[in-house]
Order: structure tokens, then sequence, then C-alpha cells
């Protein structure tokens, strides 16, 4: 059974076809939006796929359009319906979009490549290294909002790597391995789960002895999905927000640096090593403090 793959990319998918027949038929937005009885900003959101449309409005916009191959109707008519669909993430309420779309892009994914130079991804982390991770940066939130983050992470990964699972290669500094989250105990916990991870996971270690690399400009995972589906979306996050990164030039670069850090890495092999060896501290760490 194919994983659950929510709304994000039909609603991408749809708007993207419907911004190219407005073009073709040579029709502005404020047009489409008069004809729909709607705001434009409606319309910028529906194109860009922020938003889905029920099937009245997007029959009148394939009326208006001129649209009469039966096929593509068909097809959009598909998409229309799979974008009003509920991620699997609605049963935890209301989250917020662009969280919402980010989960939408990583449940569709076929490849997930990520970078993650401060915490471990949290594709990969434990239940205990995720609660005490969200209890230090989530600084606005109380302490059930913090839970259900939790709760969200743990059902994640279930639903990322149930069926047909993507490929997933995360690259690490070593820092990540050495910043004390939680205290040992929880570290060594944490780090055993990443030599415990299955086949189809690649982990890989850039030591702090290998100087300077591209990772040293931030976090970033690249996502890749069936051809037919979507072209590849980088995703970067930071303070200011989340940015998503489509366009041919900026997935270059990024693919770039993604090839210099795994040249910048030890080995699938020798990254196991090493992080046996910092379990192993953590493990003598503990012991001290008996």
């Amino acid at each position: 059974m194919p994983r659950p793959m929510g709304p994000t990319i039909p609603r991408w998918q749809l708007g993207e076809q419907l911004g190219g027949l407005r073009d073709r038929a040579r029709l502005s937005q404020s047009q489409i939006a008069e004809r729909l009885g709607c705001s434009v900003s409606k319309i910028q959101k529906i194109e860009a796929g922020e938003v889905g449309v029920v099937r009245a409005e997007l029959e009148l916009m394939l009326s208006t359009f001129d649209v009469t191959d039966e096929h593509l109707r068909t097809e959009l008519y598909a998409l229309q319906k799979l974008g009003k669909q509920r991620g699997w993430w609605s049963k935890f309420g209301a989250v917020p979009a662009p969280f919402a779309t980010f989960l939408g892009i990583e449940s569709a994914a076929t490849k997930i490549k990520a970078y993650e130079p401060m915490v471990v991804h949290g594709l990969l982390q434990t239940e205990e290294y995720a609660r005490a991770i969200t209890g230090t940066v989530a600084l606005m939130a109380d302490d059930d909002q913090r839970e259900r983050q939790v709760r969200i992470r743990m059902e994640r990964q279930e639903m990322v790597f149930g069926d047909d699972p993507p490929e997933v290669w995360a690259i690490l500094d070593e820092g990540v391995l050495r910043r004390v989250v939680g205290g040992p105990h929880l570290m060594l916990a944490q780090l055993t789960h990443l030599l415990s991870l299955p086949h189809w996971i690649t982990v890989q270690v850039v030591p702090f002895r290998n100087g300077g690399y591209p990772g040293t400009r931030g976090a970033m995972t690249i996502f890749e999905f069936n051809e037919r589906l979507h072209s590849p979306v980088v995703y970067v996050e930071c303070q200011a927000g989340n940015l998503y990164l489509e366009k041919g030039d900026d997935l270059d670069r990024c693919n770039l640096a993604y090839n210099h850090m795994t040249a910048s890495a030890l080995s699938k092999q020798e990254s196991a090593r090493l992080i046996e060896d910092v379990a192993h501290q953590y493990k003598d760490s503990t012991r001290s403090e008996r």
C-alpha cells in the first residue's frame, strides 16, 4: 500500500496547470477572480498551490478557459479531489500552513537528502530526544503544544517509514553527536538508535577535523519525487521562516553543495564507527555518574 501523500503536491500540480491554462486563454488573475466572485489573492493562492478549490470553482474556471479535452478535464478533477483530502496530520488538529506544506512534501517524496549541522534530523530522532529538543526551541509553546509537536514527529516517522519508504540520506555535522541534548543517558539512546537504522537510510558524519565545508551555511533538505509527480524541491528553514527552492539554478547550487558535503563526510561505515565511539563516551559518562 503506498504512503498517504496528502494534499500539498496535488494542489501544486493543479495550481500550475490552472495558471498555464489562464495564460494561454490570455486572461488576468483579476478577470478570473471577477468571474468566480472572489479576491485576486485567492486566485494567486490557488495557482501557487497554497489552497484547494471546490469542484464548482474548477468547473467554472475550465469553462472560462474553454478546456474541452476530456482527458485533461478528468486529470484536473482528480487533482482537485486529491487536493481537498485531509492530510494524515489533521487528526492532531490544525497545524500552521507552512508546516502542513512541509509534511505534504515529505510524505510524497521518493528520496530525501538532508543536512543538519546542529541537531539530529527529525526523521531520525528518538521520542526522548524529540521531547528534549522541542522543549528548548519551541519557546512560545506551552507544555501541551510541545507534547503535540512530539507526537506529530513520531507519527511523521511512522508515516514516512511505513509502506514503500523513501530513500533517506542524512549528513550530520560531528557537533550533532557531541551536543548534549537532555543528558548523556538520552544521547546514548539517540546514538544507539542511529546505529540501528534500516539499510535504506544512509547516515554520514562530517568530522571536526575536516574543517570548513558548504554545510556551514546551514541546514537544508532536498526532496525528490517520481518525475511525473513533481520536480525536486529544496527546503530551507531559519528564524525568518520557511523557504522552498524550485528553480533550476537554485537546485543546481544546492545539489552541488550537497555533493561537496558527502565528499567532506566520512563513509557510511566510518561514520558508524565515529557514532559508536561517541556513544561509548556517553556510556562511560553515565557510569561515572553512578
